[in-house]
Protein backbone atom coordinates (compact mmCIF):
# COMPACT_ATOMS: atom_id res chain seq x y z
CA UNK A 1 0.00 0.00 0.00
CA UNK A 2 3.14 2.35 0.79
CA UNK A 3 4.36 1.63 -2.80
CA UNK A 4 0.87 2.51 -4.31
CA UNK A 5 1.18 5.83 -2.64
CA UNK A 6 4.23 6.63 -2.67
CA UNK A 7 4.05 6.40 -6.67
CA UNK A 8 0.63 8.03 -6.62
CA UNK A 9 2.72 11.09 -4.97
CA UNK A 10 5.31 10.87 -7.26
CA UNK A 11 3.18 11.10 -10.36
CA UNK A 12 1.52 14.14 -8.68
CA UNK A 13 4.75 15.85 -8.63
CA UNK A 14 6.22 15.30 -11.14
CA UNK A 15 2.89 15.79 -13.62
CA UNK A 16 2.93 19.35 -11.37
CA UNK A 17 6.34 20.47 -11.75
CA UNK A 18 5.84 19.87 -15.87
CA UNK A 19 2.84 21.72 -15.80
CA UNK A 20 4.69 24.74 -14.20
CA UNK A 21 7.47 23.95 -16.49
CA UNK A 22 5.35 24.17 -19.67
CA UNK A 23 3.71 27.17 -18.32
CA UNK A 24 7.28 28.98 -17.86
CA UNK A 25 8.34 28.15 -21.30
CA UNK A 26 5.15 30.00 -22.78
CA UNK A 27 5.37 33.15 -20.24
CA UNK A 28 9.94 33.48 -21.16
CA UNK A 29 9.12 32.91 -24.55
CA UNK A 30 5.88 35.79 -25.19
CA UNK A 31 6.69 37.99 -22.80
CA UNK A 32 9.49 40.77 -22.68
CA UNK A 33 11.95 41.24 -19.44
CA UNK A 34 13.56 44.40 -19.42
CA UNK A 35 15.35 44.52 -16.41
CA UNK A 36 17.07 41.29 -16.76
CA UNK A 37 20.67 41.16 -17.53
CA UNK A 38 21.78 40.11 -20.85
CA UNK A 39 24.51 37.59 -21.29
CA UNK A 40 27.01 38.01 -23.66
CA UNK A 41 27.39 34.57 -25.27
CA UNK A 42 26.49 34.33 -28.62
CA UNK A 43 23.43 32.12 -29.14
CA UNK A 44 22.89 31.76 -25.67
CA UNK A 45 18.70 31.80 -26.85
CA UNK A 46 19.45 28.51 -28.76
CA UNK A 47 20.87 27.00 -25.70
CA UNK A 48 17.67 28.31 -23.78
CA UNK A 49 15.36 26.60 -26.09
CA UNK A 50 17.70 23.72 -26.42
CA UNK A 51 17.04 23.28 -22.27
CA UNK A 52 13.32 24.34 -22.41
CA UNK A 53 12.78 21.12 -24.81
CA UNK A 54 15.00 19.15 -23.24
CA UNK A 55 13.15 19.11 -19.66
CA UNK A 56 10.01 19.13 -21.10
CA UNK A 57 10.39 16.34 -22.63
CA UNK A 58 12.37 14.34 -20.15
CA UNK A 59 9.83 15.69 -17.88
CA UNK A 60 6.78 14.64 -19.24
CA UNK A 61 8.24 11.86 -20.96
CA UNK A 62 8.69 10.34 -16.80
CA UNK A 63 5.08 11.48 -16.10
CA UNK A 64 3.54 9.38 -18.60
CA UNK A 65 6.06 6.64 -18.42
CA UNK A 66 5.21 6.21 -14.79
CA UNK A 67 1.71 6.67 -15.38
CA UNK A 68 1.66 4.09 -18.12
CA UNK A 69 3.77 1.67 -16.18
CA UNK A 70 6.50 2.02 -18.97
CA UNK A 71 4.03 0.19 -21.82
CA UNK A 72 5.73 1.77 -24.66
CA UNK A 73 8.52 3.43 -26.25
CA UNK A 74 6.12 5.17 -28.81
CA UNK A 75 4.56 6.94 -25.60
CA UNK A 76 7.92 8.58 -25.40
CA UNK A 77 8.12 9.58 -28.91
CA UNK A 78 5.01 11.16 -28.78
CA UNK A 79 6.15 13.47 -25.81
CA UNK A 80 8.90 14.42 -27.79
CA UNK A 81 6.83 15.44 -31.30
CA UNK A 82 4.70 17.37 -28.54
CA UNK A 83 7.06 19.62 -27.32
CA UNK A 84 7.99 20.05 -30.82
CA UNK A 85 5.00 21.18 -32.08
CA UNK A 86 4.76 23.26 -28.47
CA UNK A 87 8.07 24.93 -29.84
CA UNK A 88 6.78 25.42 -33.48
CA UNK A 89 3.44 27.02 -31.61
CA UNK A 90 5.12 29.29 -29.70
CA UNK A 91 7.48 30.63 -32.19
CA UNK A 92 4.31 31.32 -34.59
CA UNK A 93 2.91 33.15 -31.34
CA UNK A 94 5.75 35.04 -30.76
CA UNK A 95 5.19 36.82 -34.16
CA UNK A 96 1.90 36.69 -34.48
CA UNK A 97 0.97 38.19 -30.83
CA UNK A 98 3.90 40.01 -29.99
CA UNK A 99 6.28 43.14 -31.56
CA UNK A 100 9.56 42.23 -29.17
CA UNK A 101 9.66 38.88 -30.39
CA UNK A 102 10.04 37.46 -33.50
CA UNK A 103 9.71 33.75 -34.92
CA UNK A 104 13.22 32.30 -36.34
CA UNK A 105 14.13 28.68 -37.58
CA UNK A 106 16.86 28.45 -35.50
CA UNK A 107 15.30 29.01 -32.12
CA UNK A 108 12.67 25.53 -33.74
CA UNK A 109 15.95 23.79 -34.47
CA UNK A 110 17.10 24.17 -30.82
CA UNK A 111 14.04 23.02 -29.80
CA UNK A 112 13.88 19.60 -31.54
CA UNK A 113 17.49 19.21 -30.73
CA UNK A 114 16.70 19.45 -27.05
CA UNK A 115 13.58 17.66 -27.00
CA UNK A 116 15.89 14.69 -29.29
CA UNK A 117 18.28 14.91 -26.85
CA UNK A 118 15.78 14.08 -23.96
CA UNK A 119 14.11 11.39 -25.94
CA UNK A 120 17.33 9.33 -26.22
CA UNK A 121 18.74 10.13 -23.01
CA UNK A 122 15.36 8.47 -21.34
CA UNK A 123 15.82 5.41 -23.34
CA UNK A 124 19.08 4.90 -22.33
CA UNK A 125 18.28 5.60 -18.98
CA UNK A 126 15.69 2.46 -19.41
CA UNK A 127 17.67 0.42 -21.56
CA UNK A 128 17.73 -2.40 -19.88
CA UNK A 129 13.64 -2.36 -20.00
CA UNK A 130 14.28 -2.24 -24.03
CA UNK A 131 16.92 -4.96 -23.96
CA UNK A 132 14.17 -6.95 -25.83
CA UNK A 133 12.50 -4.55 -27.52
CA UNK A 134 11.60 -4.85 -30.91
CA UNK A 135 11.18 -2.50 -33.23
CA UNK A 136 8.88 -4.50 -36.05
Amino acid sequence: MKATSNSLALKKAILVIALCWTLLIAILCLFRFNNLPSIAVTGADKYVHFTFHLIFTFLWGKYFWLRLNGQSIYTILKVGSVSIVYGILLEILQEVLTTTRHADIMDIAANFTGALVAFLLFIASKRSVFINFKLF
